[in-house]
């Protein structure tokens, strides 16, 4: 009989192949198959470049629209690489939230150097593992849309604290976020 808890997919279409397209990107390329702390990894090895490359565009006007895009993708995506996982909604090798999610944190801080670009990965991931509400909550939508959600929750946490953060070091003086 199969589980309809919100952490599993129901059974509404056949699932695709673990070796799917769909598989391939959600897991980071495979890399979210392959290393432990896949979510870590992955935000580390794909996402902060993604973050850097996004940063490059024009202005927040052509970023948050490639942003929306990649998560939009990662809805569909995830719904299908959770299927064909196995059937349970946020396989911890599904990376794609994570990688897509990274540049949300650096809208109200540019990613600038090496200093904000941890600072920034750092509370990405704190959020994305403690979860704060509505983060968990978002998390019990349906397929992908839950999977997708509650990372884009901690993303904005991530970005009001670094942002918080960047005003704190500028008022103060500080020199910790700057090259």
């Amino acid at each position: 009989m199969p589980d309809d808890s919100p952490s599993t997919f129901s059974p509404q279409s056949r699932a695709p192949s673990p070796q799917s397209p769909a598989v391939w990107l959600a897991t980071g390329l495979g890399l979210g198959r392959l290393t432990p702390a896949p979510g870590t990894v992955g935000t580390a090895l794909l996402g902060l470049p993604l973050a850097w490359a996004i940063a490059q565009l024009p202005n927040i006007g052509w970023q948050i629209p490639v942003i929306l895009a990649l998560i939009a993708i990662g809805v569909p995506l995830t719904t299908a690489a959770g299927r064909a996982l196995g059937g349970h909604k946020d396989n911890q090798t599904i990376i794609w939230d994570e990688i897509v999610t990274l540049p949300i944190v650096f809208l109200a801080v540019p990613l600038t150097n090496w200093k904000i670009a941890l600072a920034g990965f750092l509370l990405h991931r704190l959020f994305d593992i403690i979860k704060p509400p509505p983060a968990a909550q978002l998390e019990h939508l349906p397929d992908g849309l839950g999977v997708m959600a509650d990372d884009c929750m901690a993303a904005i946490y991530a970005c009001a604290a670094l942002a918080g953060l960047a005003w704190i070091n500028q008022s103060l003086g500080w020199r910790l976020l700057s090259t």
